[in-house]
Formats: C-alpha cells, structure tokens, sequence
C-alpha cells in the first residue's frame, strides 16, 4: 500500500544539473518507493516562454528522460510521460479556466516576476497568463493528494488548490485539494557563486565526464580575499565549500575547512579534493545514461508506457468532470 498519489513536472530546457538533482530529482527518487508517483515532463509549459523557438524542444525532452532514468526513477516504480501526450490535460485546462478567475492568475508571483524578468521577450500571452491554471490541470487530472514542493513553490501550489475548492464548491467534491510535500533540498551555487542556471552556464551537469567536472571545478569561485595560498580562507563565502558541504565525508569536511582556515591548503588542492567527490558521485549516473544513450528506443517506450498509464486515470478523471458540469 502507498500513502497516496503524489504529482510533479519540469520543463523540458535540456541536461539537468546538480541544481535540477537536488533541487527535485533526489527526493523523487525516494517518493516513488512510498507513494503512486506521476512525473510529466511538461512541454506545454515549455511554451509559455519559449514558443518563438521550439527548434530543440524534442531533443530536450529526451535529454530530461535520460537524466530522469540515470538518476534513478524507476518505470516499474513511477509513471512517466511527456505532458502534450495526455491530451485530456488540455481539456481540463480549459474547463478549469472557465471557473479560475483572472484576478487570482494576475496575483500569481510568479506572473509578475517573469514579466520583469523577462521584459524584452514577448510573454503577455494568454498562456502565460493561464499557466497555473494548466498546472492545476496536470496535477488534478491524477487526483493528486501531494506534490513535491520547494517552498518557493508554495504560492502556485495554493492557487492549484484554491481552483480544486471553486470546482468542488460548484460542481460538487470531485478534487482532493493537492498538499504541498516540502522537499528539503540541499541548495548549490553555480561555479561563478550566482544561482545554479543553464542560462548562466556556470552548472555542472550528471552528464558531465570526469574531464568536463575537474575543469569546470577548477573555475569556481573561491575567497575573493584569500590572494597566496597561506593566507587564512573564509569557507563560508566559497562556493567551493559549499560542493564541499554536500559531497565530502563529514571528517573529511571538517579537516578540509580547518585547513582552509588556517592557511594549510590551496584552492587548487582544494579543488582537486572536490573534483574527485563529484566524479565519485556522478559516474554511476553517467554510466547509466550512457547505456541508456545506445538504447533511445527504451527510453521513448518509458514515455510512451507511461502515457497510456497516465491516460487510464485520466479519461476516468475527465468523464466524471464533464458529468458533473452537464456536459454528456
């Protein structure tokens, strides 16, 4: 027995990073040996930003698939799918749009945010407008109880449920109100110290090769006051140490930092310890995916599988939605 169906998505922007991993990945991994998991690599919402060029969108939603089952997620375990395959998500998109009042999509943070984030790209779309109200489709259509959230999240969650209580409010108790599971993520910098982003280039990617992790290790910002190899370093300012925190042994970690402190170890060593804790991490993954690289057909079979799996609850969900709103 599970404790309940839990539902999650990411945009299909390419290779996931150690951002992506931690951030989600990792604890999906874990869930799906508790709970019903569906996980839908969310094309749709690729497009509420990036409609202009869909040139690499089918490339990156392979590339997702892959470091989704390198990392670990099971199709024995989880369900998988891409978003656009589940066309009944679509037609709950636009019967919960006919219902969620514009007012509550305008207040969204996220809405504002990307606005300005994004001013000189052309997203005051419908779409983009909508988006929450197709998220609450996605997680709706599976009768989600619970979804795995950073807190940052908390906001589009609650708008998820907010449509689920004006539905059932209506229409009568269709929905469960999806709860929101925190994820503790472990947070990691980007090499340069900002936010781990693909649009910064400065990640580190599960596909990376060992070559690839010991050159962009070497890059990573280090103590800005720390100028000869003697003097005293702040750890706590290094994005070094930060990778340190995460992948080095606990004794390590400690002799790694007192050393840093009293001057007793380089950067470059320093360095040359983590890029070695990265390599140990990330081979399994690597090895993984590149078998599973030699064997696409295995990975779109994942998807498509999935699809029908996904699609089985989904028509239910759909014909009693249209039952309840008198529309057969």
């Amino acid at each position: 027995m599970t404790k309940g169906i839990i539902m999650s998505g990411m945009r299909p922007t390419g290779k996931l990073h150690l951002g992506n991993y931690f951030g989600a990945l990792e604890n999906w991994v874990k869930l799906q040996e508790e709970y019903t998991s569906y996980h839908s690599i969310v094309d749709w919402h690729a497009l509420t930003t990036g409609y202009e060029d869909t040139g690499e969108l089918q490339d990156n939603i392979m590339e997702v698939a892959l470091d989704w089952l390198s990392a670990g997620l099971d199709p024995g375990k989880c369900t998988m799918y891409i978003q656009s395959d589940i066309k009944e998500i679509s037609e709950l998109f636009l019967l919960l749009s006919m219902v969620t009042p514009v007012s509550w999509l305008e207040r969204c943070p996220t809405y504002k945010d990307q606005l300005q984030q994004l001013e000189g790209k052309n997203i005051a779309t419908f779409g983009f407008l909508g988006y929450p109200c197709l998220q609450a489709a996605d997680i709706l259509i599976c009768k989600a109880r619970y979804v795995p959230v950073g807190e940052d999240q908390l906001p589009h969650l609650e708008l998820s449920r907010e449509i689920a209580r004006r539905f059932n409010y209506i229409y009568g108790d269709t929905f469960p109100e999806p709860q929101a599971l925190l994820t503790e993520a472990k947070v990691l910098p980007g090499l340069d110290g900002r936010k781990m982003s693909k649009s910064y280039n400065n990640a580190i990617y599960l596909s990376d090769s060992p070559e690839e992790i010991l050159k962009k290790t070497s890059q990573m910002v280090t103590d800005p006051q720390r100028i000869k190899k003697t003097d005293p370093g702040n750890p706590e300012v290094c994005s070094v140490y930060a990778f340190h925190k995460v992948f080095t042994r606990l004794s390590d970690l400690e002799e790694t930092e007192e050393a840093c402190r009293r001057g007793k170890i380089g950067c470059v060593d320093c360095k040359k310890r983590l890029a070695q804790n990265l390599v140990e991490f990330i081979s399994p993954i690597n090895r993984r995916r590149r078998e599973l690289e030699a064997n696409p057909d295995y990975v779109r079979d994942v998807l498509i599988e999935g699809a029908k799996k996904a699609r089985e609850n989904a028509v239910k969900t759909l014909e009693e939605v249209r039952r309840k709103m008198n529309l057969k």
